[in-house]
């Protein structure tokens, strides 16, 4: 599925993050840039130890921050490593708001033109995935309105065909509205 926002593109996909041919991927990352698991570990795997070396010289970073490594071995040139919030912490949309924000400002910074972003904090750090998809679309398309960036392509790249319709139902809300 795909929706044009000010001549840009938002694409949702059910794909392996990790093999998405794009400038950067993001990684739904803990504040001590550990690449553990779920996504991360998957970048860690794929992308070689690189990518980890480079996050133990920036990390720790705060949660809605959003720091930038080269892709190792990975297809994309960068990751893009964002802190989404843990649910139940506290202010969560607000962080998770962030997160989305930092990233597409740091790949704009970077002149990237394409990012993929996975379901940030909906794994193990347990935000409900409806929540999650409205405040990263409508982020996302707030910055794609607003700001003048090289960021042309934003994909949301979904694990699972529940995790697809979750993010399809919530831009076809935002179509509608």
């Amino acid at each position: 599925m795909e929706k044009i926002v000010n001549g840009k593109k938002i694409i949702l996909v059910r794909d392996d993050l990790t093999e998405m041919d794009v400038d950067a991927i993001v990684n739904a990352a803990n504040k001590h840039l550990q690449l553990g698991g779920g996504v991360a570990g998957a970048i860690r795997m794929k992308g070689g130890p690189s990518i980890q070396e480079e996050c133990d010289r920036i990390g720790p970073i705060g949660v809605g921050e959003a720091a930038l490594t080269g892709g190792g071995k990975l297809k994309a040139r960068y990751v893009i490593h964002a802190v989404g919030p843990v649910y139940g912490e506290g202010n969560e949309d607000e962080k998770l708001r962030n997160a989305t924000l930092n990233s597409l400002e740091t790949a704009g910074g970077k002149g990237l033109r394409s990012i993929a972003f996975p379901a940030v904090s909906t794994g193990i750090f347990g935000f409900p995935k409806e929540r999650c998809a409205q405040i990263m679309l409508n982020t996302v398309c707030k910055f794609l309105k607003e700001r003048d960036t090289g960021v042309s392509e934003v994909t949301f790249c979904l694990w699972s065909a529940d995790d697809l319709k979750v993010f399809e139902d919530a831009l076809q809300s935002l179509s509608d509205s």
